[in-house]
């Protein structure tokens, strides 16, 4: 797991470190250093720790006149014990809403499992962004199946074509319009 690293072809558009609306505004990383684990892994120490023991994310790309952001995640997203959602709504998400996101891209192809308590912070979120949404890319197969067993994806947007984007062949806004066409198709 260490040898997974956050996307970082487009660190020429965007550092959230260097984003003084970002949650992890001012934060250091080391490229030698390896001391975050995920269970006894360690992991790359580009990703960020929001409070879950099992959950990394990066934020890849924020855009708050277009109102979006492209949220990358590594391991395990665990709601039944660690209350994964609970920090990631406290932490991170309510931060970027307060600046005007009401578009999320969650990028989870690195997420192993999902492990599902009640859905409270789910339906909080999903009220929160109003005229927004929330959309799942490249999720794997499982883990699509254990949020929609949790009905999860009421809240969050899986499958179809967001299963088979090539974002990493996109640049932000090109991802943004391919997820928004997605969007707007279903939500019409």
């Amino acid at each position: 797991m260490h040898e997974i690293e956050p996307y970082y072809r487009w660190r020429d558009d965007y550092i959230a470190s260097e984003d003084e609306y970002s949650p992890f505004y001012g934060r250091e990383y080391s490229e030698f250093e390896y001391s975050s684990q995920i269970y006894n892994f360690y992991i790359h120490p580009q990703w960020d720790f929001f409070g879950s023991p099992t959950l990394y994310l990066k934020v890849l790309f924020a855009d708050y006149e277009q109102q979006y952001a492209i949220i990358e995640f590594l391991g395990e997203w665990n709601d039944c014990i660690t209350n994964d959602i609970m920090f990631l709504k406290r932490q991170v998400l309510e931060l970027m809403m307060e600046n005007g996101i009401n578009k999320f891209i969650l990028i989870g192809e690195n997420v192993l499992n999902y492990h599902s308590s009640d859905d409270c912070y789910y339906e909080e979120w999903f009220q929160e962004v109003e005229d927004g949404w929330i959309a799942g890319i490249n999720f794997r197969e499982h883990v699509i199946e254990e949020f929609k067993t949790s009905n999860i994806d009421y809240y969050i947007n899986f499958g179809g074509q967001l299963d088979e984007l090539n974002w990493r062949g996109m640049k932000p806004a090109q991802l943004f319009r391919a997820v928004e066409d997605q969007m707007t198709k279903r939500l019409n």
